[in-house]
């Protein structure tokens, strides 16, 4: 209701012809301010105090005080840059050199309420003051600078847009202020969330951060934040969230401990912040709490440079944090304009205007009280200010800090953009003007809309060398610095520029990042590794998991036929039709030599088909084997490796490795065969024994341990394969081959399990018949188990054969 009676107020007074009677404000706010008289008056909202014990916002006859304390020095700093800015320009004989600027600063005790009626006194006349009361024509300003956060800003141009009055804001980003029809008279020189959002991505890309968490505020800032980023990093970079959790207000250790366990539990090594200073400082304290370490903060512009997480504490967690910072600029001659400051009280203030207290900040820096003090001040040790404190004294303190300026920059480039959309406006030639009948807007009976139409054509460089212009949604051209936080040896810590991110009409987005500055708080120093899954090596294909993000998948090694040569594939290729199949995993190859051994066993016994016929025999079942059991490792590997903390587990398993690993089992049966050669070698024997009128000739084995340990090498890796393949029979049936290899070893074992006896029960050349018979059976049983399936899909089920069938999608 209150709020209703303030809008019929500035109603009346933006409006006087509607009205005919008599115009008299029914009350008034004391709110914290400074003023000063021009010819053009400018307003601003600044956070100069944290908290605010809110009086009743109804209208009362007596004056009502905003109660603030909690003294800001960086938003006392961000005023005193406005009327730096707007004593500057009254200095300036080329800008507005015919007309003075006042203007009237608010302190909005950074709280929406108070700031609210600040603007609403801003637009409605200030401080009461009337020209006319018969046509309720008051002093209201013709632009303001503010406010400071996105939802009072918000909230507030929703109500003076409706007069056309130029919002311009130095730090409210939510890319829900772009929207024209919503905020038509909305403009800032801070970027964005939209293109801090895309800054940060293009960060996260750089970096080859593909998997991350994000953590947002409960508000619009947030909310608007976590849109973005699932829209955007898919497309831009590729990535995904891992999880997305809202911070509570206040320290609500139950949801804040729930939060960290989160953190704690996944994967993702990055965690995104989009956040205020009290959200972060709540969930540090309990990141500290649970000792969780090993993570990369990325902080956005709200918190990148808060000094209070910036501690000894804090910065064994929070060290190298990589930030979006606002734009840091430098404005000559601002610490001498702060060094003037000096305190000025109610009783000495002839302006007609509640002036600012300056006495806050004077008791803030000296660490005093003006009288009356608090209750107990004096008695605790406190003294009183006299107001004639050497303000030399304390040039150490952060309020007089102007080596990083960043929101201060802005409101300086808010307040020259006011300015050069005024002169603009001054300089239109009459019967040549933009308005109706070729008109120009004229200095008295200005109107707030006509600023508008020029603060949209502005276009001028500050003295820094920064282009400030605005689009067609009242953005300026966006331009962000990348820090770091640097942690020290000395325990002291340091935020220093690594980059910059930046949009500029001809080059589009352009990121610079120098790495070599970045301080990484990890063992190695280098950043880290944070993915859903790694990369699958040529050889393999990307096959998603249902209900998973997109950058979660297994790598799936490619079916016999098929091949990839490229990191990441999505599929694989068929061979071409006179090519072979993965000409080095080997399996094929080997089978072939398995048929072909058995070749040796026939004909007349020499002394050199003896001693190769089981050599032969005996390297080509191994080299086929161990092609199977790497085969299946892998399967294994590609599956498991989805699991946290298991990716790295497939550096061993790549086709180096692969080859390595079957090479080496394939010599380790070579040496047992050479041995076996050299120390009891198979030769040809004329065996009497067997008939007594017969003699057969054959190859006697030479060593039956050795014979015998040739087999078991075979068996050994074959019941091991067999193991490993049954572990992994319940993998998914599109893109494993696991219980295809389970049968293919269960033939194989069955087949040599009934060789032995079957062997030592025949006699001469029945025994190598059984040999023979053994060689064929098991190869005949791996060539249909390992590749029958494939080519009945292959020949009869060729609707099975796609990508989407493999991957399991319908």
């Amino acid at each position: 209701m209150s709020f209703l009676l303030i809008y019929v107020c500035v109603f009346t007074v933006r409006f006087p012809p509607l009205y005919s009677f008599t115009c008299q404000l029914q009350g008034q706010f004391n709110l914290n301010g400074i003023h000063q008289t021009g010819d053009v008056i400018l307003g601003g909202l600044f956070a100069i105090n944290f908290f605010s014990t809110v009086p009743d916002l109804s209208f009362i006859s007596e004056p009502q005080e905003s109660v603030c304390n909690g003294f800001h020095p960086s938003g006392f700093r961000q005023a005193q840059t406005m009327a730096f800015a707007i004593d500057e320009i009254n200095r300036n004989p080329n800008l507005l050199s015919n007309v003075t600027l006042g203007y009237s600063l608010y302190d909005n005790c950074n709280e929406l309420a108070t700031g609210f009626r600040a603007a609403m006194s801003l637009i409605s006349g200030q401080a009461g003051v009337m020209i006319s009361e018969e046509t309720c024509v008051g002093l209201p300003v013709l632009g303001i600078v503010g406010d400071t956060f996105s939802t009072s800003s918000i909230a507030i141009s929703t109500v003076v847009g409706l007069y056309r009055v130029p919002l311009v804001s130095y730090f409210a980003t939510c890319s829900c202020l772009s929207d024209r029809e919503q905020f038509p008279s909305f403009f800032r020189t801070i970027p964005s969330d939209s293109f801090q959002i895309r800054a940060m991505i293009q960060i996260l890309k750089h970096f080859g951060w593909t998997w991350a968490g994000l953590l947002i505020s409960d508000d619009n800032y947030g909310v608007h934040a976590a849109r973005a980023f699932l829209s955007d990093l898919g497309p831009i970079a590729g990535g995904c969230l891992a999880y997305i959790e809202v911070l509570p207000w206040g320290d609500n250790r139950a949801e804040l401990k729930r939060i960290v366990n989160v953190m704690k539990k996944s994967t993702a090594r990055v965690v995104i912040v989009f956040g205020l200073k009290n959200h972060m400082l709540n969930l540090i304290a309990e990141v500290v709490r649970q000792n969780l370490t090993g993570l990369q903060w990325m902080a956005s512009e709200a918190w990148t440079s808060i000094a209070e997480l910036q501690t000894s504490d804090f910065m064994p967690y929070l060290g190298g944090t990589l930030g979006i910072a606002i734009r840091r600029g430098e404005i000559s001659g601002l610490r001498n304009f702060l060094l003037k400051i000096r305190p000025v009280s109610k009783q000495n203030n002839t302006s007609g205007y509640n002036m600012v207290r300056n006495l806050t900040f004077w008791e803030h820096i000296f660490k005093c009280r003006f009288a009356p003090p608090p209750a107990g001040w004096l008695e605790t040790g406190g003294r009183l200010c006299t107001g004639q404190e050497v303000i030399e004294t304390v040039l150490k303190k952060e309020v007089f800090d102007t080596s990083d300026l960043r929101p201060e920059y802005n409101v300086y480039k808010a307040v020259y953009a006011l300015a050069h959309a005024l002169d603009d406006m001054l300089q239109c030639e009459p019967g040549r003007g933009p308005f109706s009948g070729d008109t120009c807007a004229q200095l008295q009976g200005l109107e707030p809309w006509q600023l508008v139409y020029y603060l949209e054509k502005v276009n001028f460089t500050t003295s820094f060398g920064d282009q400030v212009s605005f689009d067609e949604n009242g953005d300026a051209l966006p331009i962000y610095d990348i820090v770091n936080w640097v942690w020290l040896p000395d325990g002291s810590t340091k935020v220093h520029t690594v980059g910059e991110v930046k949009r500029s009409a001809k080059n589009g987005e352009e990121l610079t990042i120098d790495e070599n500055k970045i301080f990484w708080n990890f063992i190695f120093k280098q950043p880290p590794r944070s993915v859903c899954r790694q990369s699958c090596p040529p050889g393999t294909r990307m096959a998603h998991k249902k209900g998973e993000p997109e950058c979660c998948f297994d790598c799936v090694p490619c079916s016999e036929g098929k091949f990839s040569n490229t990191t990441d594939s999505m599929e694989c290729t068929s061979c071409p039709e006179d090519f072979w199949s993965s000409p080095h995993y080997l399996l094929l190859m080997s089978l072939k030599l398995c048929f072909l051994c058995s070749l040796l066993f026939i004909g007349r016994p020499q002394p050199l088909t003896c001693q190769l016929r089981h050599a032969a025999f005996g390297i080509s079942f191994v080299l086929c084997v161990s092609c199977i059991l790497v085969k299946t490792m892998v399967v294994l590997a590609v599956f498991k490796a989805s699991k946290p903390g298991a990716e790295a587990s497939l550096k061993w398993f790549g086709a180096v490795q692969q080859r390595g690993t079957v090479l080496v089992l394939t010599c380790f049966q070579a040496v047992i065969c050479t041995v076996w050669l050299v120390l009891a070698s198979p030769a040809p024997h004329k065996n009497t024994e067997y008939y007594s009128d017969k003699i057969v000739y054959e190859c006697a084995i030479g060593s039956t341990v050795g014979f015998g340990i040739l087999l078991g090498y075979i068996s050994l890796l074959a019941v091991l394969s067999f193991l490993l393949a049954f572990l992994a029979r319940n993998l998914p049936d599109s893109f494993n081959e696991a219980k295809l290899i389970t049968f293919s070893m269960l033939i194989f074992c069955a087949v040599w399990v009934a060789f032995v006896p079957a062997y030592i029960s025949s006699p001469g050349k029945y025994a190598d018949a059984v040999e023979v018979f053994a060689i064929l059976a098991s190869s005949f049983g791996l060539l249909v188990a390992l590749f029958g399936p494939k080519c009945y899909i292959i020949l009869l089920r060729p609707e099975r054969n796609t990508k989407k069938a493999i991957m399991g999608q319908r």
